[in-house]
């Protein structure tokens, strides 16, 4: 059985990604195949010295309108959709003086690159790609006949099959590359679309489209039995995906979902202001510190819970230093993340092969604003990401007593790390570190008893003489419901409180509160994280 091999003759290449661009078209023109193109791709491919026709002379046209204008016209449209095989089609070629295009080259205008370049709203405009989509797509119709390349990368594909099939392609490639040019052409209308609806405002528009470049195939998803890969969205924020991996192997599904965890909350830790380390496992932050450098951040973020530590993430928010990342490897960890790392830092995490390094570059901006996406049967949720940040806040005292100095510093640095566990959520924090978290429970008070349990454990280890619950303060990313929560966390030793307020008993919290002699304010803000 054939694999329906397609001769090519003549080529028409137009990228704005130039690079391989000499080397294949020279391949090319060596397999005797005719080549056209536009603009800066013509003038690039003549300057080698190779053969070129420019499209103006397939179309009997001159490009006009600033290059507006240029392939859209029925030489190049019928010579991309034409069926080889259908006598009616061939008629009107030859009627119409239309010659035939084996193989579309192109690469769209770099929209997604001018957009991350904050770049003017005119400018965005014009590198809208029309007449390259419009290519793409008549030649991905008829892709029985025709080859569509969107990628440099898929050069040497192409060349391979030309020298095997003498000068063709078969249908399996055609129909591979194919399958990539639709999903491309998705990909850009969907950045596209985004950036208008961004533009006017627009929060819920009529349709909603996403698209990602893959990154890579992943081995399996959250569980062996599942299949998984990893896309890039044309959102440029520092995390894992745009991450340098320096050494360790493949990072898992499980691993990249963890690892944005602890790396969006230690960027809401400012390193101007002082040295943070997360640890994160299951997507939830198991130990925060703030610190006077790294490595004392890190040794209070691991007192609060060593055990779930053990195969954790590691996020820090400066350059990791020699002595921390040589404290680090003395128990189990999978992946840290940092904006950078000194080389005798590099060295040290090296002797650990296991270890995955990953560098960012910079943080992400926690107040910045975005979109979160989350799959449902049948459909997509869309909303903004969570960019309120506590120093931003009104705090309300709402009790008799007042937070003192110190009380409030530690209120607000435990509010910050609720707001990136899972809800419900219970945070107990003394001297800038977590000594207790309480993580996606069904009930707020079962939160707390966890969390109060995990600092009794901590002290049992620490060979503490009580947990350092005593004299702490305690965060809830939501209003408390009832009493009972925060009665939880009186008798665990809390002495001031932070949340949102709004319940329908708050009146009921604030007395227990006071009845305490505890302090108590109120954010007006929900940090529910599901």
């Amino acid at each position: 059985m054939t694999d329906h091999p397609r001769k090519v003759t003549r080529a028409l290449l137009s990228v704005s990604d130039k690079s391989g661009l000499i080397e294949f078209a020279r391949a090319l023109s060596a397999h005797g195949i005719d080549l056209v193109s536009t603009g800066g791709t013509a003038k690039a491919i003549a300057a080698a010295g190779l053969k070129v026709s420019d499209v103006s002379d397939l179309t009997g046209f001159p490009e006009m309108m600033d290059g507006r204008v240029k392939t859209l016209h029925p030489k190049v449209h019928g010579g991309l959709l034409a069926i080889r095989d259908n006598a009616e089609h061939a008629k009107a070629m030859k009627d119409h003086g239309i010659s035939q295009i084996d193989l579309l080259v192109v690469n769209l205008y770099p929209f997604e690159e001018t957009v991350a370049k904050n770049a003017s709203y005119e400018d965005c405009i014009e590198n809208i790609d029309i007449g390259g989509p419009a290519m793409i797509r008549a030649a991905s119709k008829n892709h029985d006949d025709v080859t569509v390349v969107v990628e440099p990368s898929d050069y040497q594909s192409v060349l391979d099959e030309l020298a095997t099939n003498k000068g063709a392609t078969t249908l399996t490639l055609r129909r591979r590359l194919t399958a990539k040019a639709y999903a491309r052409t998705a990909a850009y209308d969907a950045a596209i679309s985004n950036w208008f609806a961004d533009q006017l405002k627009i929060d819920a528009p009529d349709f909603r489209a996403v698209g990602g470049k893959l990154v890579e195939a992943l081995r399996y998803g959250e569980n062996p039995h599942q299949t998984a890969a990893f896309y890039r969205t044309p959102e440029l924020r520092p995390g894992v995906s745009s991450a340098r991996q320096v050494q360790g192997k493949q990072l898992s599904y499980n691993n990249i979902n963890d690892t944005d965890a602890a790396y969006e909350c230690i960027a809401e830790f400012d390193p101007k202001r002082t040295a943070a380390c997360v640890i994160v496992k299951h997507a939830n932050p198991c130990g925060v510190a703030e610190g006077s450098n790294l490595i004392d951040a890190y040794r209070k973020a691991l007192a609060c819970d060593s055990t779930s530590a053990f195969g954790g993430i590691i996020a820090m928010n400066r350059t990791l230093d020699a002595e921390t990342a040589q404290t680090i490897t003395e128990i189990l960890t999978e992946v840290i993340i940092a904006p950078d790392a000194t080389e005798e830092a590099i060295a040290i995490i090296a002797k650990r092969r296991n270890i995955r390094l990953l560098l960012a570059g910079s943080l992400p901006d926690p107040r910045a604003p975005g979109l979160t996406y989350k799959t449902v049967a049948g459909g997509l949720l869309v909303q903004s990401r969570d960019n309120a940040v506590v120093d931003d806040m009104i705090l309300k005292p709402v009790t008799k007593r007042q937070p003192t100095e110190a009380e409030l510093r530690d209120l607000k640095f435990a509010f910050r790390v609720a707001k990136h566990v899972k809800s419900n959520t219970i945070i107990y924090a003394k001297d800038l570190a977590t000594v207790g978290i309480g993580a996606g429970q069904m009930s707020r008070v079962d939160s707390a008893r966890i969390a109060a349990r995990k600092a009794q454990d901590a002290a049992a280890e620490l060979k503490l003489a009580e947990p350092m619950t005593k004299g702490s303060v305690v965060a809830s990313d939501a209003f408390f419901p009832f009493a009972d929560g925060l009665l939880v966390a009186i008798e665990a030793g809390a002495t001031a409180v932070i949340q949102p307020g709004g319940s329908i008993r708050d009146d009921e919290v604030i007395k227990a509160a006071d009845d305490a002699g505890i302090a108590m304010v109120f954010t007006g803000v929900r940090h529910f994280k599901h």
